[in-house]
């Protein structure tokens, strides 16, 4: 029930949200950061999709590189991503 009602909200921020922003103040990755969080959730569960997701916000800030990232295939581990540098 949880993992629904947070994937409604990302597609309202999509649908209704996203589009009212600048060009300047779009997401700098591909995929978009809300669409990341979306398929991290259907990949890995609420929390893990959560936990990525949060990660992938925190690089997402105007000195940030952005690029292309792509979703793991598998569960990085936890070691792994709060060890790893952000964008």
């Amino acid at each position: 029930m949880l993992k629904k009602i947070a994937v409604g909200l990302i597609r309202f921020y999509q649908k209704y949200l996203s589009p009212l922003k600048p060009a300047a103040y779009r997401c700098r990755f591909y995929p978009s950061c809300s669409q990341y969080v979306l398929e991290a959730i259907e990949r890995f569960g609420l929390g893990k999709g959560v936990v990525l997701g949060l990660y992938r916000l925190a690089a997402c800030h105007p000195w940030g590189q952005g690029g292309i990232q792509p979703i793991p295939e598998e569960w990085p581990g936890w070691k792994s991503i709060l060890g790893r540098k952000r964008g």
